[in-house]
């Protein structure tokens, strides 16, 4: 394995070709959170000359109505959307995991939404909600019903939900595809002798095999969840530029771009990440409670 290493002046050309790369990451990843955690603690509006403000911008965030309504709507978001994205990716896993006509199709057309423009899949998703005949409204017509606002403040929620976790199934499918195809095929050959039925099976071979995979993808949907931002923006922004459902982002983008508080919103947005790191952090835990050994 010695011959796979660079050797000599090799180990320059290696440091030369990933330098930008590098520079990038740290000047673009690094150089962003240094900058934001210290925007935070300062006042300023890109007009005037930044002003310290210490840990006024975090004392400010409790009494912050909007930033309150913002945090509850995004846990609200989330728990919907984490489990609903986790179920619903894993049973499309399933069914495409097995040999089946057009696999190839099916797998492109799930995956499909979650690489499409997220500007051109909420038109569609806003002609399908829409209350003067979408195709929703249209479909209940049929048996009697009167039209529904579903991006009104009562639907809204479960509206926007749907919508998201149609466009991340995809990913999730990718995810648990991986790790289905990685479990030995005699498993479920030796529960089949064994007399397992189906749900057994899922139980207690495939469930625990897919450990890694599901606790992946739990993070990724739940910091997908707490970013959400284009989706609800364009489903549910109002006429004068405010949100029918405001999250996190939204809030961010709102103090920062709308109304030029730049300390308050790199203030929510170190909160943000703060929040995601804790979730993260209670994933790994139970992953080495519950994961395979």
């Amino acid at each position: 394995m010695s011959g796979l290493k660079p050797l000599g002046r090799e180990k320059w050309w290696v440091l030369a070709l990933l330098a930008p790369t590098l520079i990038g990451l740290l000047l673009g990843t690094f150089g962003s959170i240094l900058a934001t955690l210290g925007l935070s603690l300062y006042d300023w509006d890109l007009l005037t000359p930044p002003e310290y403000a210490g840990l006024s911008n975090y004392a400010g965030l409790p009494g912050d109505r909007m930033f309150v309504k913002s945090l509850w709507n995004t846990v609200a978001f989330a728990a919907l959307y984490v489990p609903l994205t986790m179920v619903l990716s894993l049973t499309v896993a399933m069914a495409l995991n097995r040999r089946v006509r057009g696999e190839s199709l099916f797998r492109v057309l799930y995956f499909l939404p979650f690489v499409s423009s997220p500007t051109s899949v909420c038109l569609v998703w806003i002609w399908f909600y829409s209350e003067d005949h979408g195709a929703l409204n249209e479909l209940i017509g049929l048996f009697g019903a009167d039209p529904v606002r579903w991006l009104g403040s009562k639907m809204v929620l479960y509206s926007v939900v749907i919508a998201n976790v149609w466009g991340a199934i995809g990913e999730g499918m990718i995810v648990f595809l991986a790790g289905l195809q990685a479990i030995p095929k005699e498993h479920y050959e030796v529960a089949r002798i064994d007399g397992a039925t189906v749900w057994q099976r899922l139980r207690y071979v495939t469930l625990p095999a897919l450990m890694p995979s599901l606790f992946f993808q739990a993070v990724l949907a739940t910091i997908h969840a707490f970013q959400a931002f284009d989706y609800i923006y364009i489903l549910t922004r109002t006429g004068n530029g405010n949100s029918s459902l405001p999250t996190l982002v939204f809030s961010i983008y709102r103090s920062g771009f709308r109304f030029f508080r730049m300390g308050d919103a790199a203030a929510q947005a170190v909160v943000l990440t703060l929040i995601i790191l804790v979730f993260t952090w209670v994933y790994f835990r139970l992953q080495r409670r519950w994961g395979p050994a």
